[in-house]
């Protein structure tokens, strides 16, 4: 994974407060990280990084669109998207990431990648599932919805039909 010193922020010159910082996220951002599942991007992350004496607070947001195909009918659609984290900096001995809400760094250190936050940010707020908008509002056409509404049509009427061996138990229980 090499991506651009454009998500490293220096706070060893920054002064004591809020200061905000804005990234426009493209394709070429998740290519770095070797995923390919969007067609295309277009988000704007905003990282608000609070330097206090002892710590650093960054508050990560996002807000955009990704194109990509319905999990349904492979129909390219674009999904609206946003989300929030919040993350913890403080400095210690030694490296360590385990808490995801929480990063210590050693105490040399003067500037913080904040690449891998922005991307697991907008990559977790994209659903499991991704249906088009039109699948689920009845106004999309397509051959794959038409041959997925046969077959599901012919599992409701199985589901209704009860097998007489059923029929036979439910006897058991009325005749005591």
């Amino acid at each position: 994974m090499k991506v651009s010193n454009e998500y490293l922020i220096p706070f060893a010159g920054l002064k004591l407060g809020k200061h905000q910082f804005k990234f426009q996220i493209n394709n070429k951002f998740f290519e770095a990280f070797e995923f390919d599942e969007y067609i295309s991007s277009n988000i704007e992350a905003t990282v608000v990084f609070e330097k206090k004496n002892t710590l650093l607070e960054l508050k990560f947001s996002h807000n955009g669109t990704v194109n990509l195909l319905c999990d349904l009918t492979s129909e390219e659609f674009s999904l609206p998207i946003k989300g929030k984290i919040n993350l913890v900096v403080q400095f210690g001995d030694e490296f360590n990431n385990d808490n995801e809400e929480l990063l210590i760094i050693p105490h040399g250190e003067h500037q913080l990648d904040v690449s891998q936050y922005i991307y697991e940010m907008i990559v977790l707020s994209v659903p499991l599932k991704r249906v088009h908008p039109g699948v689920l509002d009845g106004s999309l056409k397509s051959e794959v919805l038409e041959k997925l509404q046969k077959l599901s049509i012919k599992e409701e009427e199985e589901e209704n039909k009860i097998e007489p061996i059923w029929d036979k138990l439910k006897q058991l229980l009325t005749d005591k």
